[in-house]
């Protein structure tokens, strides 16, 4: 009899997992499919990285890609990175608590550095590949951010940009057809 009850006690209980499981992001308010939002310092410094990498790979693109179309992204690319990279200058300027990275990190300079060795149809499928890959880590950065940064000023800028990301997403996977 023990037994069948303990039996019956572990299937409900497993019955039941899922369905509060579903319910801890609601209390919470964190989406654990978007992730919680990044502090402060790790925004400014992946978007920045993010631009960076951007504009470093687009610039290649102008001269390396095969292709008119990726060409004309990479234009795009570049004009629309240095404008957020020059706006996100003027929110963090003044401020001692967060600073702006002055280079790409390893990890992104090693990206930039193994496209710049590529030419031709080699160079525009990882240019491509590497626009829209970027474009989903950026819209979630600054989709998560936007909803849970602690910065308002930051948060604004997150919100204003967001559409532009989303664009430029959409962009990248036409790019990749």
């Amino acid at each position: 009899m023990n037994k069948l009850l303990f039996a019956t006690g572990a299937v409900f209980l497993a019955a039941l997992a899922p369905a509060f499981a579903q319910s801890v992001p609601e209390k919470t308010g964190i989406n654990t499919a978007m992730g919680i939002a990044p502090k402060t310092q790790d925004f400014i410094t992946e978007a920045a990285q993010s631009d960076m990498l951007e504009i470093g790979s687009s610039k290649l693109a102008l001269t390396k890609s095969d292709s008119d179309k990726t060409r004309q992204f990479a234009d795009r690319m570049i004009k629309d990175h240095t404008a957020t990279s020059d706006e996100l200058k003027g929110v963090v300027s003044g401020k001692t608590s967060v600073s702006l990275p002055a280079a790409m990190d390893k990890a992104h300079q090693d990206k930039l550095d193994r496209l710049a060795k590529l030419g031709g149809k080699d160079f525009t499928k990882r240019y491509n590949e590497m626009q829209l890959s970027a474009h989903k880590d950026a819209v979630s950065l600054f989709e998560r951010y936007a909803k849970g940064g602690d910065n308002p000023e930051l948060k604004a800028f997150a919100s204003k940009h967001l559409p532009h990301l989303q664009q430029h997403l959409t962009m990248a996977q036409d790019l990749n057809k």
